[in-house]
Order: structure tokens, then sequence, then C-alpha cells
């Protein structure tokens, strides 16, 4: 039992590793040896938990991806007020400022999309699943006359996810007047107007 929970251990230590190897030499650039030097141990050990170099560099993207999706609903969940469920989910898909490493690391799979099949699939998935997401909240606010939606709900979530993206990338590139404030800040106010909200949580 103990042997088993130490190997998947390692392997959580793995996908780690490989994540600040992609974030050191790129999705396309990353090597066996980059992934072993960041873990501490030799290529063969790497190969032991994972053959194929590719699987690991997937579960390293997927796990990064989680933040996006799996722990913005879990943080949403004990809230009541979809005013302030939406005011949370956009201001927590944001870049915490340009070295966010979770947000470079989607940057990453995103240059590398065109050319991997693999990975294109994922960002489709969690862009779908980020538009459901906000498809819900904007959904029941409606139902609940907390909102009065300007336009269809999918078109809407879909330009806040636009939205998440354009400003990521704008705050990991270092723009000078857009940082994490600012972006949330001109984000919600696209969403004041189409659900017809104040969303006074917005200074929270």
């Amino acid at each position: 039992m103990s042997s088993r929970k130490s190997r998947a251990d390692r392997r959580v230590d793995l996908i780690e590793a490989a994540r600040r190897a992609i974030l050191r030499h790129g999705t396309q650039g990353v090597h066996l040896n980059h992934v072993a030097e960041e873990a501490g141990l030799t290529s063969g050990a790497v190969l032991y938990h994972y053959p194929d170099l590719s699987e690991l560099l997937v579960e390293a993207h997927h796990a990064g991806m989680e933040r996006f999706y799996e722990v913005r609903v879990k943080r949403v969940a004990r809230l009541s007020d979809p005013a302030e469920k939406l005011v949370v989910t956009i201001r927590s898909g944001l870049p915490v400022g340009p070295d966010d490493p979770g947000v470079r690391l989607l940057n990453e799979l995103g240059g590398a999309a065109a050319r991997n099949r693999v990975y294109a699939v994922l960002l489709t998935t969690l862009y779908d699943r980020q538009v459901a997401m906000y498809q819900s909240i904007l959904d029941t606010g409606s139902a609940l006359g907390v909102f009065s939606l300007t336009g269809d709900s999918v078109v809407i979530s879909r330009n806040l996810v636009a939205l998440e993206d354009a400003y990521g990338y704008r705050i990991t590139a270092r723009h000078p007047v857009i940082g994490p404030d600012e972006a949330a800040e001109n984000i919600l106010s696209y969403a004041r107007t189409v659900t017809g909200n104040t969303l006074e949580f917005a200074a929270n």
C-alpha cells in the first residue's frame, strides 16, 4: 500500500517537474532530460513512471488547466448569489500577475495546439467547460430575476471566456497599463451591460 502511495506521489512530483520544464523550455522544446533535471532524477527514473514522455506532458498541461475550471467551480459552489458567483468567477480566471505560471502554461499550450491534435483537444475542452460554467451562472441568475440578459447566454458566456483569454495574454505580456485589477474591471464592465446588474461585489 505504501509503495503504491510512494509511486503515486512520485508521479505527482514528475507532473510538477514537467510543468516547470515546459515553462523553461516551451512545449515544443522540452525534452526528457529537462524533466529529469527539474525532478532531480535520472532520465531512466522518469521513464520508469512515464515510459511515454508525451503522456507526462499532457498530464502536466491537464493539471495546469484544472485551476481554470474545477477549482473555480468549487470556489463558487458555496455561494448562493449569482451576481457574486459571476464576479468571483471573472476575477479568478485572470492571471495574478505577468509571471503567473498557470496562465503561462496555457499560453504555451495555445502556441503548440496548431501542431498537436491532443493539445488542441485539451484547449477546446477547457474552453467549452468554461463557457458552460458561465452559462450556468447566467441562466440561474436570469431565472431568479437577478440578471436581465441582453442576449443569448451562450454568446455572452463565449464572450466572457474570450475576454478572459485576451486580457490574460496582455497581462502575461506585461502590458504597461493592464494588470489583473484593470482587466477584471474591464470584463466586469461588459458583464454589467449584458446582465443589467451592478455587480456590486466587484469592489470586494
